[in-house]
């Protein structure tokens, strides 16, 4: 794995060890290892050998987390030397590494014990929803378990004379599958079929992950953004993971298996080879073997065949797909009558043209029976037709909406690719393992790339470029693509100038599938039928050529099927691409219509293809395209940049985050940067705190922003940013004058693109606001370098709430130090400085280079002890010091009495003090009189709420409030314990003073009592 992903997979094992679990979390985690200690020490070793076998892909997901600390676990309790531990950790990062040592264990016998027990204590320190299921089957199934375990493994027994149907069924679905679908690499004229597991690698599946509303409307980028936030931060530790062969297996604490199981995923994300997988491996007799037959139906075959036959019984329905069961009728009818161990399969959902209406008054119950299809689904998912048959369904999310998930037994997820996941696919599809790590690692420097590896599809694409890109010489490459647009305009360039010798209009056909892309686009077809939509739009008559027939096999997916032939796109974005490329190719496109049905179209099926409209209306991208097509159309380039910069500018500056978020996507495709500056401007306050934000999303607001030059404001808080969602900000970070991160989930590891950020040459950042995240002492040291930057032009910085000690005081105190330093405000409050963090700050606030204005060290935990050095900073002959809050902490009257000294001092020239809820009485009010009083008082605020000076310290300050010398302007008293006669009294001096010219803002409210 390339260094950052291996660093990020660090970074996050030390973000989840700190999350804080309630006490209840931690008490049931307990008493789970309790009992689970309790059971493994009763199994035989042969049991444990067997329970390892049989989880060991599981246990090596969990060991990833740190493996560290199980190889010390054993090394302290000497299962394993020192050198042992050490050699183990050396291998962690080759590839089953971890698998490798579980092996290792296997050979040892007190060993395994002692692994089992040490995962179990991992799991009260780091909770894993993936270990709590292995502690929960094992503890519940106890001696029985290795005997259900060796049980399940078993193939069920069947009739004899099925076992000749069933050794043809599993031939043939052999046959079907072991192949991947020709997807080939660009240049290859010939299509080879791909032997299954020389490209396939395991894709990341979870229990379903539960979207909000918004997030299943904006399905093809908010899964992307989804997926992004789980891979990074929390997929380990709030997400069960899920591998193929287990997606039937029981859960601990249910009696009986699943037996209707939904796995969901956007397009190209892998469900159907996900789907083709099973079936291998059910026709190899790997996996599976509790079902004695697997059928498998597609959606969209499904719309055909009902045209044709719109009623039927459910045999009838298998043998038109499997006419090896056609002669067999009555042996068909026998299998039928053993549905428990019958698995049926459907793939792609939301290629159906009918919705699975479970509100039907009538369901079927017999198999002879006719009746729609769509009817003997519903009935199948609702255990009404073969009642204890198992049934599994695809679909894309957004077409889950009328299926009864009540009925669901489990609802998965697939994410994708994770990066050590993106790596192996890059390793198989080069066939080539050091040149796969030399194209991963190529990506990995690209943001747009590499974030858009998590699909599949996007990573097949990347690849296809990226075999002929590196099969040149080094001083041949061409730039990598920057954009989406980029991308697919590769990979077209590529396909044509693969097939420009075989037709003279290429153009031309080009231009009608891209009409009937669109078509599909707008209608939300993806499916599309030779006699039917193929021949709607021309296409049909011209599938013969060598350039149609060349063409269409890289970018379309033919099937042939119960005598109809179908096309699809290789993936959805694919389809979007080509359908947006068709308006710059045909003349007679009326753009203004489209731009008129953009703007009215209220939901998200033209997200993607606006992206690629804006992407194409650029000068590079019809100059890579016109060598090859022809002169591409103008008019529409400038029409629809035209209404880019409309819908910017109203996006940017209106209520809605997620339509700005959009825009930027639209914006960065075009890479005008003329365009983007005066779509944005200088001034611009950009909002988008709350939204959920991916690193790509992230990579493109930082380049955007770059474009501009400057940006007034930019406000990310509340949005949980990655240290790869923070890396790729950078560039736009750069360009900000103020910049708010707060409550964002940021780490230590964020510090670095910080730090990079405050110390870049160009850098227009004066403020940046990070209150309320994890940056800890180790994050803030490293800011503080880039504070000490001779290029850092930060004045206010707010660390508040950062899990701070005075382990980061020493940094900051020489940081307040250096000669360039810009800063003149510092926030640190609500962390635990203490009074040692106080007296190491003071020796910076005393130095003559520092130049801060206003310190805010609110619920530090300070108390009396820190404030004779806090006096001294104030009595610095270069202090600048104006503003200075010490709330809720335990000064009391000692401590106050201390910083009177300082105020009164001629150097001092603080302003504003607040000392709320200090625990102070009227013991320190004489001292506090007589600084606002003394002759060089400057003190101007002076705020004492939340304590307990009561009438008598309210009397004592009255002698400075009169004095002529006493410059304040507004004190504040709330919640002092203060009578309503002593209120009157101040109301009474307040009006007195305002009669002798001087307004002071005296507030008393308390409890119910309003100020006056």
């Amino acid at each position: 794995m390339g260094h950052r992903s291996s660093r990020l997979i660090e970074n996050n094992c030390m973000m989840f060890s700190r999350r804080r679990r309630t006490d209840e979390d931690v008490a049931a985690l307990s008493e789970l290892k309790k009992k689970f200690c309790k059971v493994i020490r009763t199994l035989p070793h042969e049991d444990l050998l067997t329970l390892t076998e049989y989880y060991k892909a599981q246990l090596a997901y969990v060991m990833t987390y740190d493996i560290t600390s199980i190889l010390q676990n054993l090394a302290t309790k000497h299962i394993l030397t020192n050198d042992e531990a050490k050699r183990f950790k050396s291998k962690e990062k080759s590839e089953g590494g971890v698998e490798a040592f579980i092996n290792d264990m296997m050979k040892k016998d007190r060993a395994l014990l002692s692994l089992w027990v040490g995962l179990a204590e991992e799991l009260v320190r780091f909770p894993s929803p993936n270990l709590t299921r292995i502690l929960e089957e094992v503890t519940q199934g106890g001696l029985e378990l290795s005997k259900d375990i060796q049980d399940s493994l078993k193939a069920p027994l069947s009739e004899p004379h099925f076992n000749g149907l069933q050794d043809m069924h599993r031939t043939l679905l052999f046959e079907s599958a072991k192949n991947l679908k020709a997807q080939p690499s660009l240049g290859v004229p010939l299509v080879m079929d791909v032997i299954f597991e020389t490209r396939y690698t395991e894709l990341m599946v979870i229990n379903q992950y539960r979207r909000t509303q918004i997030e299943t409307q904006y399905e093809l980028g908010k899964t992307g953004r989804t997926h992004a936030e789980l891979v990074e931060e929390r997929a380990k530790e709030k997400c069960e993971r899920i591998w193929t062969e287990q997606l039937f297996r029981r859960c601990p604490r249910s009696r009986t298996a699943p037996k209707v199981v939904v796995v969901s995923g956007m397009a190209g994300i892998g469900k159907t080879t996900m789907v083709q997988k099973i079936i291998l491996d059910w026709a190899r007799g790997s996996q599976y073997r509790g079902f004695a037959f697997v059928f498998l139906f597609k959606f969209r075959d499904l719309n055909i065949l009902e045209e044709k036959e719109p009623q039927m019984p459910l045999t009838r329905l298998i043998v038109r797909h499997y006419e090896h069961l056609n002669d067999a009728r009555q042996t068909l009818r026998e299998i039928l009558q053993k549905p428990e161990s019958l698995l049926f399969i459907f793939d792609g959902l939301d290629e159906y043209k009918h919705n699975l209406d479970f509100t039907q008054g009538r369901l079927c119950s017999n198999p002879e029976d006719y009746f729609p299809i769509h009817i003997l689904v519903t009935s199948l998912v609702s255990r009404t037709l073969l009642k204890g048959c198992s049934v599994l369904i695809t679909s894309r999310p957004t077409a889950l909406e009328p299926l009864d998930m009540d009925r669901v037994d489990r609802h998965t997820e697939i994410l994708g690719f994770f990066p050590e996941q993106r790596l192996t696919y890059f390793k198989k599809f080069f066939g080539d393992a050091d040149l796969g790590m030399e194209a991963f690692q190529y990506v990995e420097e690209n943001a747009i790339l590499y974030t858009l590896c998590f699909n599949p599809s996007y990573c097949w694409i990347i690849c296809s470029l990226l075999k002929s890109h590196f099969s040149t010489p080094k001083e041949e490459h061409k730039a990598a693509p920057r954009t989406v647009t980029e991308l697919f305009v590769m990979f077209l360039y590529h396909i044509l100038t693969n097939h420009k010798r075989d037709a003279d209009d290429k153009r031309g056909i080009l231009v009608k599938l891209g009409k009937m892309a669109y078509y599909g686009v707008a209608n939300r077809f993806l499916v599309f039928y030779e006699k039917q939509e193929m021949f709607t739009f021309g296409l049909q008559p011209v599938l013969p050529s060598a350039f149609l027939s060349g063409f269409l096999k890289e970018i379309l997916q033919r099937e042939s099927a119960l005598e109809y032939t179908t096309y699809t796109f290789f993936h959805l974005i694919l389809q979007e691409f080509i359908a947006a490329c068709s308006f710059f190719l045909d003349p007679c496109g009326d753009i203004d219509e489209l731009l008129s049905r953009l703007d009215s179209c209220e939901d998200c099926r033209f997200e993607i293809f606006t992206q690629f409209l804006a992407g194409f209306a650029r000068p590079s991208v019809f100059k890579a395209l016109e060598g090859i097509l022809g002169e591409l159309e103008r008019k529409p380039a400038a029409r629809v940049l035209d209404w880019v910069k409309q819908k910017a500018e109203r996006a940017l500056r209106g209520g809605d985050k997620t339509e700005a978020l959009r825009v930027l996507h639209w914006l960065f495709e075009t890479q005008n940067k003329k365009l983007i500056r005066d779509s944005i401007g200088k001034d611009l306050n950009l909002n988008l705190s709350t939204i959920n934000m991916s690193p790509l999303d992230c990579a493109v607001l930082g380049s955007v922003i770059s474009c501009c030059g400057e940006l007034e404001v930019l406000n990310l808080s509340y949005i949980h940013l990655s240290p790869e969602c923070i890396k790729r900000l950078v560039p736009g970070l750069i360009c900000c004058r103020r910049v708010k991160l707060q409550s964002c989930g940021l780490i230590s590891e964020c510090c670095e693109a910080l730090f990079l950020a405050l110390c870049a040459k160009r850098s227009h950042l004066t403020e940046l606001l990070l209150g309320n995240n994890q940056l800890e002492d180790s994050g803030v040291r490293l800011l503080c370098e880039g504070l000490r930057n001779r290029y850092c032009h930060l004045q206010k910085l707010s660390l508040a709430s950062c899990i701070l000690t005075a382990g980061c005081c020493e940094a900051l105190s020489k940081t307040l130090c250096a000669k360039h330093l810009h800063l003149t405000e510092l926030e640190l409050g609500n962390v635990k400085l203490g009074d040692s963090g106080v007296h190491l700050l003071s020796k910076g606030l005393k130095n003559p280079n520092c130049k801060l204005e206003k310190l805010r060290l609110w619920s530090c935990a300070l108390t009396s002890g820190c404030c004779e050095a806090l006096s001294l900073a104030l009595c610095a002959q270069n202090s600048h010091l104006t503003e200075l809050e010490l709330g809720n902490n335990l000064l009391k009257d000692s401590g106050v009495l201390l910083l009177a000294e300082g105020l009164r001092n001629t150097n001092c020239k603080l302003e504003k003090l607040k000392l709320d809820s200090c625990d102070l009485t009227s013991r320190c009010c004489v001292a506090l009189s007589s600084a606002i009083c003394a002759d060089h008082s400057n003190l101007t605020e002076l705020s004492l709420r939340i304590n307990n000076l009561g009438d008598s310290g309210v009397r004592l300050l009255y002698k400075g409030l009169r004095s002529t010398n006493c410059k304040l302007e507004i004190l504040r008293l709330d919640d002092n314990g203060i009578s309503n006669d002593e209120k009157k009294n101040l109301k009474s001096l307040q009006s007195a003073l305002k009669q002798s010219g001087r307004c002071v803002d005296i507030s008393v409210w308390e409890r119910q009592l309003s100020s006056f």
